[in-house]
């Protein structure tokens, strides 16, 4: 009976000691976990302090030219629009053409009038052709002729008159009639001389000052009609077509219509506005990723490339309703690596890394 008592007793004291050293290691184990945990929180809380806190922003994509609004420096009708948007463009290429059959009118008109004054300007240079000349010496011998033949007559009627056979006033009319002939005479030689003599220097001059004139009007018009043919400044793409074939455009400084909006997006940019609290926190070449709320928050990673050098209001507006709208901002260019599959237009929030940054380093593991 005591025996079985006395393993009774065993049992329940072994029993006890397991349990207490249960309880033992799981107060222990709680003991470490709440160390750690905190060790944790205070390494963590020592990161968040020393890394340097992210520059955010609103952002707007854009090309890397900017967007080029193309419109025409003349108004009128468009006689066709040869691209459509999301067309590759070349410099020089034509666009877009205008109505532009007065303008070629015009042209041509031009071209008529020079030809015109060129062969004025051969004409006195070159002086009378070798008919004229000719023409011009058989008046003179005709005259001559006439002259001799009428200072015969008179002489005749005069030796008449003397000798009384002839009336004077018959000698008289002879006599009138010798004297015209000589002024034609001359007249005659006078003539040939100005045919047959070379141009004078200011008929000359005012020949060519005539032929300039018309060229500068060939160039004029060839202008006019030139600005007809709406050309692309850069090489690069049509983002938005504005106008279509039929439609009137007009040039106007205070109402722009743009033809076509055009763009170099090889590489695209962001403007960004940076508050006015971190502007001292900005730098050429720091690193920069934008995310969407369309590309899952993807981050799109970029360096900074310009900083502005003035505080205005800003240019991108979140539509959110704490918004402050009266913030000034310093408008910063971020340019984004190549690939980034961004429509232009697009509002982004950009976030900036300062120098001395740790997170940066995140961009060698974020997948993209």
């Amino acid at each position: 009976m005591s025996k079985n008592f006395s393993i009774s007793n065993f049992m329940k004291n072994r029993t006890a000691l397991l349990i207490g050293l249960a309880a033992f290691l799981l107060i222990a184990s709680l003991v470490i976990s709440l160390r750690h945990a905190r060790e944790n929180s205070v390494a963590v809380a020592a990161a968040a302090t020393s890394a340097p806190a992210l520059i955010a922003g609103p952002g707007q994509v854009e090309p890397y030219s900017e967007d080029i609004k193309i419109g025409s420096e003349l108004s009128g009708r468009l006689k066709a629009v040869f691209v459509e948007e999301g067309d590759v463009i070349h410099r020089s290429q034509v666009l877009a053409e205008l109505e532009n059959g007065d303008y070629r009118a015009q042209v041509e008109s031009a071209k008529a009038n020079v030809a015109a004054k060129q062969a004025t300007l051969r004409k006195v240079i070159n002086g009378a052709r070798r008919q004229e000349r000719d023409e011009a010496w058989s008046s003179v011998n005709e005259a001559r002729a006439v002259m001799e033949n009428s200072n015969s007559e008179m002489h005749r009627r005069q030796q008449l008159y003397f000798a009384g056979v002839v009336s004077r006033e018959e000698m008289e009319r002879y006599a009138r009639e010798a004297d015209v002939a000589k002024a034609q005479y001359q007249a005659k030689v006078e003539q040939h001389s100005l045919v047959d003599d070379h141009a004078r220097e200011e008929d000359r001059s005012l020949a060519e000052a005539d032929l300039q004139l018309a060229q500068a009007q060939l160039e004029e018009a060839q202008a006019r009609y030139e600005k007809t043919f709406i050309r692309a400044p850069i090489d690069g793409a049509v983002l938005r077509k504005h106008h279509r074939s039929g439609q009137s455009v007009s040039n106007s400084s205070t109402v722009p219509d743009p033809i076509l909006t055009i763009g170099d997006r090889k590489t695209l940019r962001v403007r960004v506005d940076v508050d006015e609290t971190d502007v001292g926190k900005v730098r050429v070449g720091q690193k920069a990723y934008v995310t969407a709320d369309a590309f899952a928050r993807q981050k799109f990673w970029g360096r900074v490339v310009r900083v502005g050098q003035q505080l205005g209001p800003k240019n991108v507006r979140t539509d959110e309703p704490v918004e402050k709208v009266d913030t000034k901002i310093l408008e910063t260019l971020v340019e984004l690596d190549p690939g980034a599959p961004l429509p232009d237009g697009l509002r982004v929030d950009a976030f900036i890394v300062p120098e001395g940054g740790e997170v940066a380093t995140a961009r060698t593991s974020d997948p993209r």
